[in-house]
């Protein structure tokens, strides 16, 4: 998906009124920042069962997007996706009726997408995948099953699994980590979701973020360090199992970062350079508008002045003849 900012009441009119056949569908992840929608987080606890959230140790300001306010449409929805750093989540329904299905971590990512069984033209949103896409994945998944059981061999679907089910008003929805699932909103929702890591899910959520957030898994161990020590030396086993060299420990990679951070100063500079000229430009062009229009107002004040105007000739000429007519 992509990034596009609507004020509420707008997004609001769309939802009652839009025809897409898959429409669009509001993760909010800065609502805590308004002063008036942070409210949001005075009605709701995040359940007992998530509430250890050891990524919450590096602060709200350095962590990665991990909580969003839903609002989806009927017949929106999520694709089929595993979620970002090997975090679990849960996913609390406020309003309206949602259809999910979820694949356990050995079904096959080709499996879950459906990529052998998606025709040419079709896509894989939400609708058209509950609709279409999954129907046909269970149907090659059972002809896999029989035909397996018949030559005693194996394929990409010999272990195949998904779960279906329909959340409810007043439910929560927990995801494992490593999990694809994807969401249909049957009609239109409101809900709450968030993103955590635990001890269950620790190992995985290292791995991946030591990796995806260097500079961030740093600042993590060195709080680990002080809150939980044995998750920290939990980390620097998992380093040295896989001969992993953090961020702060690699000049090379501090040498790649500076080098990066360099371009990315230099290329703001330079749009901001070309902002500059282009007002600049405007400002300029603006004047010599201004200018001319100036010039040839006064033109025309000094043909008035000397007489040499051909308007001035003419009433010369009929004020002569006049006395004689």
């Amino acid at each position: 998906g992509y990034t596009i900012r609507i004020k509420l009441r707008y997004f609001m009119q769309y939802l009652l009124h839009n025809h897409d056949d898959s429409p669009l569908y509001i993760f909010d992840a800065t609502f805590d920042e308004d002063k008036l929608a942070k409210r949001i987080l005075e009605d709701y606890t995040v359940p007992e069962y998530f509430d250890e959230d050891l990524l919450g140790l590096v602060g709200e300001r350095r962590r990665p997007p991990y909580r969003w306010f839903l609002v989806g449409p009927c017949r929106s929805g999520t694709t089929v996706h595993i979620d970002p750093l090997g975090t679990s989540a849960w996913n609390t329904l406020v309003h309206g009726v949602k259809r999910w299905v979820l694949f356990p971590p050995h079904v096959p990512k080709s499996v879950v997408k459906g990529r052998r069984l998606t025709l040419p033209g079709e896509d894989d949103e939400a609708i058209h995948y509950f609709t279409t896409i999954l129907p046909r994945l269970k149907r090659r998944a059972a002809a896999a099953a029989r035909e397996g059981r018949k030559k005693g061999g194996g394929c990409d679907y010999a272990d195949f699994e998904c779960y279906e089910f329909t959340q409810y008003a007043g439910e929560t929805v927990f995801v494992p980590h490593g999990w694809w699932h994807a969401v249909l909103n049957v009609t239109h929702t409101v809900g709450i979701t968030q993103n955590y890591c635990s001890r269950r899910n620790f190992d995985e959520v290292w791995m991946q973020t030591r990796s995806g957030r260097k500079k961030m898994s740093c600042t993590w161990l060195r709080r680990l360090r002080d809150q939980y020590p044995d998750l920290a030396a939990r980390a620097r086993e998992l380093n040295r199992r896989d001969g992993f060299v953090m961020w702060e420990d690699d000049p090379v990679e501090q040498k790649k970062w500076r080098r990066k951070r360099a371009e990315k100063e230099r290329k703001k500079k330079e749009k901001k350079e070309r902002e500059r000229e282009s007002k600049k430009a405007k400002r300029n062009h603006s004047n010599k508008k201004k200018d001319k229009w100036g010039e040839h107002r006064t033109t025309e004040r000094r043909k008035g002045d000397d007489g040499s105007s051909p308007m001035d000739d003419q009433d010369v000429v009929m004020r002569e003849i006049s006395p004689g007519s």
